[in-house]
């Protein structure tokens, strides 16, 4: 991946922009498709700096692609295997849904996926990015954007101008090229704030994902691999309500540990918070169409909702692989883009939409509803098998 240059005149046959993980995936799988068609592309991101203290946790058919892109075995020693995804009724409601597992061994797999650092992963992806033959690099944000039948003219706030036929939109949840391609959205706001962070633990987590869900949301602990110095520990996901986050930031790091270890009913044993957490408003955002005027929505850029289920970042790659297998065909790229994502974000967006709202509702026929079905997943193993294979959202082998 070089610095874009005159040699080019500033016009490609494909931009990407974003620097995020949605955005860093994109531009390495057009580029492959760019080199075999003998075309450009650029990549519009500022520099990556690498601060992301989050986790990701990515499903079976995500980790499939990203061995296809040779980016799995550089990342592969720093995440941690998900065999079991449990559901814990951690609230204190008159009726309760029963603990249920869901174990990858019911799909005659090892695992459901892998919880990687953001940072590790961008990482890699940079790392396959750059000196790519196909690929130039632009750093910097877009300004501006004309969008028409024979591109898209983008504008950064460097004064660079490129032009690109068919542009990747991997620029979040507020994404100024959605805006500039005329794409309306949906959205929606939660009365939840997510507190997110990583801590080590006294008992080992065996590889087991526990989700339990609470008044204000759910709480989420995903294992992670060890660190030299440490041997078990996780990442959390912590969902409450707004008006409880300065208390609970405020709180001592001892103090935090032992609220999270009662949480966890000190399943993990002794809690010892690693990082300082972040948080993030819990919001939801549906784009009502996915390409239009040549540019494609990707990531957030066409959808957001809740931490809930490992479905955010697993549904972007799959926007990349269906952007990806629009262009490599050559043709009616917008209608196959558009036709492929429709049904498959819609459907994820609504489910978890659905399962969060269910969380906060204290009536009591919600509840009922709520724990029968969790009750009639853990005794049918049908169900829950076929649960698991939508969950995970393609064919595992």
């Amino acid at each position: 991946m070089s610095e874009a240059n005159n040699s080019t005149n500033g016009i490609y046959d494909y931009a990407v922009v974003g620097s995020g993980l949605t955005g860093l995936t994109a531009a390495l799988a057009l580029a492959e498709i760019a080199r075999s068609q003998g075309k450009r592309l650029v990549h519009v991101a500022p520099r990556n700096e690498g601060q992301d203290g989050r986790t990701t946790a990515l499903l079976m058919p995500s980790i499939r692609m990203l061995e296809n892109m040779n980016v799995w075995d550089d990342v592969a020693d720093e995440s941690a295997e998900l065999q079991t995804m449990r559901l814990v009724d951690g609230s204190k409601r008159l009726l309760r849904a029963p603990l249920t597992d869901f174990r990858s061994s019911e799909l005659n797999i090892d695992a459901f996926g892998y919880n990687i650092p953001n940072a590790k992963l961008g990482v890699a992806l940079e790392a396959k990015l750059t000196g790519h033959e196909s690929v130039d690099r632009l750093e910097g944000m877009v300004a501006h954007a004309d969008c028409g039948a024979d591109g898209v003219t983008l504008t950064l706030d460097s004064g660079a101008v490129v032009h690109a036929q068919t542009v990747a939109a991997a620029d979040g949840r507020n994404s100024p090229l959605r805006e500039a391609a005329g794409i309306g959205v949906r959205e929606w706001s939660y009365p939840q704030t997510a507190i997110v962070m990583n801590f080590q633990h006294s008992l080992p987590h065996n590889g087991v994902s526990t989700e339990f869900h609470t008044e204000t949301g759910p709480f989420t602990q995903v294992p992670l691999p060890p660190l030299p110095e440490t041997r078990h520990r996780s990442s959390l996901v912590w969902v409450v309500r707004p008006e409880q986050v300065d208390e609970i930031l405020a709180m001592e790091t001892n103090a935090m540990a032992l609220m999270v270890e009662e949480k966890m009913q000190s399943m993990l044993g002794r809690i010892t918070i690693e990082n300082q957490p972040q948080t993030f408003p819990l919001k939801g955002m549906v784009a009502k169409r996915f390409m239009v005027n040549n540019v494609a929505l990707l990531g957030e850029a066409a959808h957001v909702f809740p931490p809930i289920g490992a479905q955010g970042f697993n549904l972007g790659l799959r926007d990349v692989e269906a952007f990806a297998d629009a262009v490599s065909k050559g043709s009616s790229v917008e209608m196959r883009y558009n036709a492929n994502r429709l049904g498959d974000v819609v459907t994820r967006t609504g489910a978890v939409d659905l399962l969060n709202r269910s969380l906060l509702i204290d009536f009591l026929p919600v509840q009922a509803a709520r724990a029968i079905g969790l009750a009639a997943v853990g005794q049918l193993g049908w169900l829950r098998r076929q649960l698991m294979q939508r969950g995970l959202g393609a064919k595992v082998a």
